[in-house]
């Protein structure tokens, strides 16, 4: 059985609930301090081998999460995902602080790499060390494509106390109105996803498989189980649904019968493996 999940912001649990229960997680959109509006519109756009996202990380703060959000996505009956994001280590630690005291949390994902807003100051390893003194709670790191060598990413985030990768976030694109020659999102920029990140995704995930003995979620087009079972071939865990959830809501049902599978469990009961030598490639 290959575990499924969605990738952050793919999908709203609470307006399609009978889609999150598909799942053996749900993930949550990211979650910061403080709230956020969000990016000005436009802020989709679709491509001819994608989506391109500049949300800007829209969410009610954390308060209002706990508040609203988390008691009712705790009746869906699947493990709990949240994302957490911020501007600094102390954005980081002080949400995941608040998470762990939570038992309808059942595993935290730092992202580490949203194209969308202005990064923190520190690294990601710096930011996964906070988060790590902060939460006892499973913690994985999501981590960009957009740099020279992610095993060396993916070393630093596992010393910090990483339990986990998420694999890969969005890549930066720009898609033009042809009418005007100017960028059709009001950011100009934004994050990229669909069929054509898959094998950027493969290509960081065996690297990060090779690197560390973590369990990965790999993500960046899967729409079918062929997808699914070339994630798993190249050293992924567990799977996330992203943009072919706005094409097919029913994609996991779909991928399940194509592989055949029945649910046996949640992504979460599985536990990280014994650590191992950097160097010894996993594939």
């Amino acid at each position: 059985m290959i575990p499924l999940l969605n990738a952050s912001g793919c999908l709203d649990a609470l307006t399609a609930p009978e889609v999150a229960r598909q799942l053996d997680a749900f993930v949550t959109k990211t979650v910061t301090p403080l709230p956020r509006e969000g990016n000005p519109p436009p802020r989709i756009a679709e491509t001819e081998s994608g989506m391109l996202n500049s949300i800007g990380l829209q969410n009610p703060g954390i308060d209002a999460f706990f508040e609203s959000t988390l008691p009712r996505l705790s009746g869906l009956g699947v493990p709990i995902w949240v994302s957490v994001g911020g501007f600094s280590a102390e954005d980081y630690a002080g949400v995941c602080e608040r998470l762990d005291a939570s038992d309808e949390v059942a595993t935290i994902e730092l992202n580490l790499s949203c194209p969308n807003v202005e990064e923190a100051p520190e690294t990601a390893a710096e930011l996964v060390a906070a988060g790590r003194l902060a939460t006892r709670k499973p913690l994985y790191a999501k981590l960009s494509p957009a740099t020279w060598d992610i095993a060396e990413s993916a070393r630093a985030v596992a010393d910090a106390g990483a339990d986990g990768l998420s694999l890969i976030n969005t890549i930066r694109g720009l898609a033009l109105d042809r009418s005007s020659g100017r960028p059709v999102l009001a950011r100009a920029a934004g994050g990229y996803s669909g069929p054509a990140l898959k094998p950027i995704a493969l290509a960081c995930i065996w690297a990060c498989a090779s690197a560390v003995d973590l369990p990965i979620v790999g993500m960046g087009g899967v729409a079918s189980a062929e997808d699914a079972k070339d994630f798993v071939s190249v050293g992924a865990s567990a799977v996330a649904l992203g943009t072919s959830l706005f094409v097919d809501p029913w994609t996991p049902a779909r991928i399940r019968a194509e592989l055949g599978d029945e649910r046996t469990g949640p992504v979460t009961r599985q536990q990280p493996p014994a650590a191992r030598s950097a160097s010894s490639p996993t594939t």
